[in-house]
């Protein structure tokens, strides 16, 4: 046989019966926020922007920040049976809109230079919660609600504008009109790894949940947890109130999950309604 005619009927096997065909690379688009999925029995541990962590029931979460630049194709990894699969995800333009907030007369609204400095040491304590080492999870999703009954979301994104003056970050949560005193309760089993007053979020808890996500509540009247306790899914951490940078009564919810800031909503969802990628 010549090797013209060996190419030609090699080139028909391959054609007809999907030999020597190098699958494409699959790849989705999804705005910034948001999570991505990845399920594949078998997978084992997936991989973003040089950080890998384990599956979770065989499916890849991979959350994308809310400040992560539109048109960025960002690459994600996925292991299983011993062999690297890659994927892309294609950050879409999304516009979150803008809001003007007239603050009432408190110190938040013109913080003093002893103000600012307390925040940065905030700032600080936030910093060691986010580079904590990510631990087995101990949650499954969706999430519980943060509250019972649970009023519409809102401001996720949103760039703010207090009393003219605009915000140097967007809205990193959403908030709940939720009745002042009402029971603030945690979204899955965690530990508590900060619980105190601080200047712009008001009487706060963060808790880490496993595997990189932490969540926050903020704006609380009172806290009842304290740092290093063990909560599970729905335990009471305090009760809605307005302390700190807040206009009245509300609360603040927020997730990082893989230290990006996403809409918490995303997770309280059934997660095949996420954005997929797909073998």
């Amino acid at each position: 046989m010549s090797y013209y005619r060996s190419f030609a009927l090699f080139s028909l096997v391959s054609c007809c019966f999907g030999w020597a065909q190098t699958p494409p690379t699959p790849s989705v688009s999804a705005p910034a926020g948001t999570v991505v999925r990845w399920t594949v029995p078998g997978t084992l541990r997936c991989g973003m922007k040089g950080r890998t962590w384990p599956a979770l029931k065989g499916t890849c979460y991979y959350p994308v920040d809310v400040e992560q630049p539109p048109g960025v194709k960002i690459s994600v990894s996925r292991l299983a049976a011993g062999h690297t699969h890659f994927g892309w995800i294609s950050v879409e333009a999304f516009d979150y809109g803008t809001e003007e907030v007239n603050l009432p007369d408190i110190p938040q609204a013109h913080p003093s230079a002893a103000d600012l400095q307390r925040d940065a040491q905030d700032r600080q304590k936030w910093g060691k919660v986010f580079e904590r080492k990510e631990g087995v999870a101990k949650f499954t999703l969706p999430l519980a609600p943060p509250a019972r009954p649970l009023p519409p979301a809102k401001a996720f994104g949103v760039k703010r504008i207090f009393n003219g003056k605009p915000a140097p970050q967007p809205h990193m949560g959403i908030d709940y009109a939720t009745p002042v005193g009402s029971p603030v309760l945690a979204v899955a089993n965690g530990t508590v790894v900060l619980a105190e007053d601080l200047f712009f979020e008001g009487n706060a808890v963060f808790i880490d949940h496993g595997d990189g996500l932490i969540s926050m509540y903020f704006h609380m009247s009172d806290i009842n947890v304290k740092v290093g306790q063990e909560v599970a899914t729905g335990h009471t951490l305090g009760r809605v109130g307005s302390t700190g940078r807040a206009t009245g009564p509300h609360l603040f919810f927020g997730v990082r999950w893989h230290n990006a800031r996403i809409d918490p909503q995303i997770l309280m969802q059934d997660p095949s309604k996420m954005r997929s990628l797909h073998p």
